[in-house]
């Protein structure tokens, strides 16, 4: 009997131990998590202020007057819903292209056999290391060549070949999967593109997930290469359209943070419903890997 009670209050303290760490646990992440939500609440404080609180001092948190105009003034004065579909058009098209060529590539090199396999993987892995400034001129110069200048087709083209990153990504997921797939899949009269499409793709999900949330990511957040290829107002993406709240001398301020917080609503979402499979696939490929 004293046994089973001493067991029991064991368990019982065990358990309220767990419950306090857990409980401070929880506190420290909240904390922590407050700490990194200061800047998108200074920036939404100063979005629902006039031009003239925002320079107030000492400064005030909150305006005693919440401007909820400035939110409408962003898409009255520029165009901003244009500006936002042009972005979400690229990023179809850009997508696309990913999904097109990157499994293509990896399949290649993750279960094929052909003679130079592995220098011009180094060769493909490689070009992960050049920074795209130094490529910004010969690309520019060859675009204008075949007059591909202010349209969106130097944005798009180069998904449609893969990007090395990806590719390295989904090499190291499909090299994890077993062989005996394949070798199934051909007796039972598969080929080469019914494995992939038909067997290793399914299984590829979580990779996929990664290569569709960062080809969303990257390019909304792109503007150096908009910025160098496109010409026309009507063609410009977001991030274009937020450098148009900069004047020459002066910044609204109070506008560009309405904007800017209007922006990051399509990332959020994007990123809520796909933070699971996106989280699991990162996981997943470095355990795999």
């Amino acid at each position: 009997m004293n046994n089973a009670i001493t067991i029991a209050n064991v368990r019982k303290k065990y358990r309220q131990k767990k419950m306090l760490v857990s409980v401070l646990t929880h506190l420290f992440m909240i904390s922590l998590s407050m700490i990194f939500l200061v800047p998108i609440l200074w920036m939404f404080s100063t979005a629902i202020k006039s031009r003239w609180d925002i320079f107030l001092w000492p400064p005030e948190f909150f305006p005693k007057v919440w401007q909820w105009v400035n939110f409408r003034d962003v898409f009255t004065r520029v165009p901003m819903l244009r500006f936002i579909g042009n972005t979400f058009f690229i990023i179809v098209i850009k997508t696309i292209g990913e999904l097109l060529a990157v499994p293509l590539i990896a399949y290649g090199f993750a279960r094929l056999r052909f003679p130079g396999k592995n220098a011009l993987f180094m060769l493909v892995i490689s070009t992960m290391m050049i920074p795209l400034q130094t490529k910004l001129i010969p690309l520019y110069s060859m675009y204008v060549r075949i007059g591909l200048i202010d349209t969106y087709w130097p944005l798009i083209l180069p998904a449609f070949s893969g990007t090395p990153f990806f590719i390295f990504l989904l090499i190291q997921y499909m090299k994890t999967m077993p062989r005996d797939l394949d070798d199934a899949a051909k007796i039972d009269g598969l080929g080469t593109f019914g494995i992939l499409y038909r067997i290793l793709l399914p299984l590829c999900i979580p990779a996929l997930t990664i290569i569709v949330t960062y080809t969303f990511l990257w390019t909304w957040n792109e503007f150096l290469q908009p910025l160098i290829y496109l010409n026309t107002y009507e063609k410009f993406t977001i991030q274009m359209g937020l450098e148009m709240f900069k004047g020459i001398w002066s910044v609204e301020w109070n506008l560009l943070m309405a904007a800017t917080l209007a922006t990051m609503a399509p990332v959020l979402i994007m990123y809520f419903f796909a933070q699971k499979r996106l989280i699991g696939g990162i996981a997943s490929v470095g355990m795999k890997g």
